[in-house]
């Protein structure tokens, strides 16, 4: 590389760089050793590289679907209606509409009533969980706000969201959405605690089509649980995450607390016993109203699965994979996979009935809430004339010569820090209203 000197200047040459052949290939330099044409700045380094853009993979069409937000939202509601469509599909919409027509009135009045005592236990054992938690939660509103979930969850698609209404609009009526969240998550574990122990107890000990893998599968699961707890057991003896065993030991205390101490142990036991045998008896009375003639003991285990798919998050309302089981159940125990879906269709018509009461809770406090807004859209309006109203009924009577007991203008007479905010003068001569005294009043 050569230089000229022009001037005061020092003007670099072209670079020289000798090609094949002898051939020199000159090599034109930038207008600035660090500035581009677009004027973007270029470091010397990168001078001469040649750099290509990092070529971007097209994700598969699989992974796409798979990432669809919305997929994953609706991914239950979705599952739902392909199985309930691949029913109707198989066995015909006759079993369908046959379990429809053979509801009558006396089983809505059962299923109203059953539904009743249900929700009155579960209200119950949420009511002892929120205590625990040291929030308030009265048993009158814990009722309404129960049913009013059920209803919400019977009606919605994914069955869990009346639950998550409930368990907000408590956390904050409480003031702590956190611990109200807590509070009803705790209840809804300790139903699915109890429907757990009395189905294994209950799917091992009778006949069921699924006796004999219940049985295979019971040391399996008591073992993934031993290991589970030794896992809690490692991650508490982990100083590295003493923060998280900080709050997972807080969860404990609060489910321990909730759910097993003394003081709410008894109340959370037996009013989740009752709720599951309140389940349980609905089914029987579907397996009643839909026609089939097997006895309590067969339907015990049939029932067991039905719930235990209904906690599926793969349904529309409760519908879906509580019909393919119980069909399923039905089949295999040789008493019809038609009489199965029955069955589960009379079984859920009863349970959306008996969360009806719920609808009604929905209207009343909406209906509340409209003429609290009303009340108070009209309360100033209404504090602006009641003055001259009593103004006029005191002079009245005082034109007349009789006194009204209970009516004087003193009564509707506009309050001191009324008359002063309608006050016109800057200062006031009074130095009890809080206001600089002019020279005037002094």
């Amino acid at each position: 590389m050569s230089a000229e000197t022009v001037g005061p200047r020092v003007r670099t040459a072209a670079p020289v760089v000798w090609g094949e052949g002898a051939r020199p290939v000159v090599r034109r330099p930038l207008r600035s050793p660090s500035v581009g044409r677009t004027g973007a700045a270029v470091s010397d380094a990168r001078i001469g590289v040649i750099v290509t853009r990092p070529r971007t993979e097209k994700p598969s069409r699989l992974r796409a679907l798979l990432g669809n937000r919305a997929l994953r939202t609706h991914f239950g509601t979705v599952a739902g209606v392909v199985i309930l469509t691949a029913l109707l599909w198989k066995l015909g919409t006759g079993v369908f509409l046959d379990g429809l027509r053979r509801i009558d009135a006396p089983t809505l009045l059962a299923a109203l009533g059953i539904g009743a005592v249900t929700t009155v236990f579960s209200a119950w054992r949420w009511a002892l969980v929120a205590r625990a938690l040291r929030i308030r939660l009265p048993f009158g509103p814990a009722v309404a706000d129960y049913y009013r979930s059920l209803f919400l969850n019977a009606a919605l698609p994914g069955g869990v969201l009346g639950d998550v209404h409930r368990a907000v609009r408590h956390g904050q009526s409480a003031g702590d959405v956190g611990r109200g969240v807590r509070a009803v998550v705790l209840e809804r574990t300790a139903g699915q605690l109890v429907l757990a122990v009395a189905g294994v107890t209950v799917l091992l000990t009778l006949p069921s089509p699924v006796m004999a893998d219940a049985r295979q599968l019971a040391p399996l699961v008591l073992l993934a649980g031993v290991g589970a707890l030794a896992v809690v057991v490692a991650v508490r003896m982990n100083s590295s995450t003493a923060r998280r065993g900080g709050r997972l030991r807080g969860v404990l205390a609060e489910a321990r607390e909730g759910l097993l101490s003394r003081r709410n142990g008894p109340g959370v036991a037996v009013s989740s016993a009752v709720v599951l045998a309140g389940h349980l008896g609905m089914f029987v009375v579907a397996a009643r109203v839909a026609g089939s003639s097997a006895s309590v003991l067969a339907l015990l285990p049939i029932a067991v699965l039905a719930l235990l798919a209904m906690g599926l998050p793969l349904n529309v309302g409760g519908w879906g994979p509580r019909e393919g089981v119980t069909a399923w159940a039905f089949g295999a125990a040789g008493l019809g996979a038609s009489t199965g879906l029955a069955v589960a269709v009379v079984y859920g018509v009863l349970s959306f009935v008996a969360a009806l009461p719920g609808a009604v809770v929905l209207v009343v406090r909406w209906y509340a809430g409209v003429r609290a807004g009303a009340a108070e859209a009209a309360g100033p309006e209404l504090d602006e004339h009641r003055p001259h109203y009593a103004e006029s009924v005191s002079e009245s009577v005082s034109e007349a010569g009789v006194e009204a007991p209970g009516v004087s203008s003193e009564k509707y007479a506009p309050k001191e820090s009324a008359r002063l905010a309608r006050s016109s003068f800057p200062f006031s001569a009074d130095p009890r209203e809080g206001r600089p005294m002019t020279p005037e009043s002094v």
